[in-house]
């Protein structure tokens, strides 16, 4: 029974260690959800930027200001050149951002497989106990079937010894109700 008792104890301590570390995960698992997702839509508004830009420049290379609209201008060629600066200076942007990006979710990853690994090893450790306590369960029930078999076997001399009491008695009565019995015809 108090072996019960204690493996009970185990199984409730590990389920409810194991609950607390998962709830932990999970506010971990939804931060690390925001930064990524934050940062997904940093990437995302400067790709919009660019596109944007993109279309400006496209805009700017079919702009002509000069002579009756036939010739570009230097400072047609120069509004390009800028929007075309400003398209390079964003590409750098999301270069960085996206490379931000990535290490977030290497981050997550790597972050994953150490929770994986945790859970293995507590997975494993829970075996291990598991086991431990079934191999003493089965070592007391075997303890426990040797002393029935040693109090049956005990009990069947004992009723034995009661058996051979019971003769003997019987025997000696016997022998003693013959001898009262020669005695009185003498």
């Amino acid at each position: 029974m108090k072996l019960t008792h204690i493996f009970i104890y185990i199984l409730t301590y590990l389920f409810t260690y194991s609950s607390s570390f998962a709830a932990q995960d999970s506010i971990l698992r939804k931060t690390d959800s925001l930064s990524y997702e934050s940062q997904r839509q940093r990437v995302n508004k400067l790709l919009d930027e660019r596109t944007a830009k993109f279309g400006e420049y496209s805009a700017s290379l079919e702009k002509k200001t000069g002579v009756f609209g036939l010739f570009k201008t230097k400072g047609d060629m120069q509004k390009s050149i800028d929007i075309l600066r400003a398209l390079v200076l964003n590409d750098n942007n999301i270069f960085i951002e996206t490379r931000k990006l990535l290490d977030l979710k290497d981050a997550q990853t790597e972050r994953y497989q150490q929770l994986a690994s945790q859970y293995d090893n507590q997975v494993s450790a829970y075996m291990k106990t598991i086991t431990k306590l079934q191999d003493e369960n089965e070592k007391l029930r075997e303890e426990l079937n040797s002393e029935q078999k040693d109090d049956t076997s005990n009990t069947t001399l004992l009723y034995f010894a009661i058996l051979a009491v019971v003769v003997l008695s019987i025997l000696l009565f016997s022998q003693y109700k013959k001898r009262k019995g020669e005695k009185l015809t003498e």
